[in-house]
């Protein structure tokens, strides 16, 4: 991992043969949005023959709301990791912070902030918090759907 890109320098992607199965894992840097889009975009690679259409860019979308809250509200690093199996994708993001997130609605309809959570808890198949070791992980599911 370089100290200089940290975000860049985690990356590991593959699948084990014949299992049906593909991961993506990504450090992520402290505070660095960078990695938000780079993210999105690593994760979108994985998923491009994956799931009925609309489901990449659902699971996208969730991803980066995940990877922007451990990052924002964490101030220190993170790690993305997309495991997807055989019609389902389970996406984590783990921080170093025990605080657990809360979902909360945005207090006036202008309010830019606050629906990342509230965008899982609707979209996702099943999504949850766990505490793991220093910090916790933040995870949703999706189905593939019907092809």
């Amino acid at each position: 991992m370089e100290a200089s890109a940290p975000h860049r320098g985690g990356d590991t992607a593959g699948g084990a043969p014949g299992t049906g199965r593909a991961q993506l894992r990504r450090r992520l840097g402290r505070a660095d949005l960078r990695a938000v889009p780079e993210a999105r975009g690593a994760l979108r690679e994985l998923l491009r023959h994956w799931g009925r259409p609309g489901r990449a860019e659902t699971a996208e979308l969730l991803a980066s709301e995940l990877v922007t809250n451990a990052l924002v509200h964490t101030d220190r690093d993170a790690v993305l990791t997309a495991t997807v199996g055989p019609g389902r994708l389970r996406v984590e993001v783990r921080d170093f912070v025990a605080r657990r997130p809360r979902p909360r609605v945005p207090e006036d309809a202008e309010d830019t902030h606050g629906r990342g959570l509230l965008l899982v808890q609707s979209l996702a198949d099943a999504w949850g918090v766990r505490v793991h070791g220093v910090g916790k992980v933040v995870w949703f599911e999706l189905d593939a759907g019907p092809g």
